[in-house]
């Protein structure tokens, strides 16, 4: 905004994905198979890795898993989709073997700071992206679980319409990206579980 004071900018956050065009956006950011195949994919962000934590307290009074059958016998933090109510279940890989686990817990959330929230809080396990949790990772709030089975996605992609002219503000907006992306930086991330 300080480079380009003159732009007016609105933001809408949801995980449903929505006609660009009829509602008036420009643009949308997220997983690339939400856009459209005739939209036009620009990278935002590197691949995301995946990580599977709980609070020191909550492995002191079970052992953590080590494969992600173990769950089974573990309190979860679980995902409710906004889009269409799902439960999130769980992708895990390893040896090129991928698999979805349901998972069982008495906490629900629907956002990504809560299920840290409460995962830090001792209430249960979080799946999550790496990103959402390097701070309590690194002060000792979390513990890292599963590790060799936690996939790498995709990461998150700006998407607009391929067959019409690139407005100028949205023109800055891609070189931005392009720009902050050979860059150092944080991630962008805020909700980790829309359709993998």
């Amino acid at each position: 905004m300080s480079t380009y004071p003159e732009v007016h900018l609105e933001l809408a956050v949801g995980e449903a994905p929505i006609d660009l065009v009829a509602k008036g956006f420009d643009a949308g950011i997220g997983p690339r198979e939400r856009a459209p195949a005739d939209m036009i994919a620009v990278r935002v962000m590197a691949p995301m890795k995946v990580a599977v934590v709980g609070a020191p307290t909550y492995f002191a009074r079970r052992p953590p898993p080590r494969t992600p059958d173990d769950l089974a016998q573990h309190i979860c933090i679980q995902y409710r989709m906004a889009g269409d109510g799902a439960v999130f279940a769980w992708p895990f890989e390893r040896n090129r073997q991928s698999r979805r686990i349901s998972v069982d817990g008495r906490v629900m959330v629907n956002d990504a700071d809560l299920a840290v929230r409460a995962a830090v809080d001792g209430l249960g396990i979080a799946y999550t992206i790496e990103a959402l949790v390097e701070p309590f990772l690194r002060s000792g709030q979390l513990v890292r679980v599963l590790e060799e089975w936690s996939p790498t996605f995709e990461g998150l992609f700006l998407y607009y319409p391929g067959q019409r002219q690139v407005p100028a503000t949205l023109r800055a907006l891609i070189d931005m990206i392009r720009t902050a992306r050979s860059k150092p930086a944080k991630s962008l991330l805020k909700n980790p579980f829309t359709k993998f």
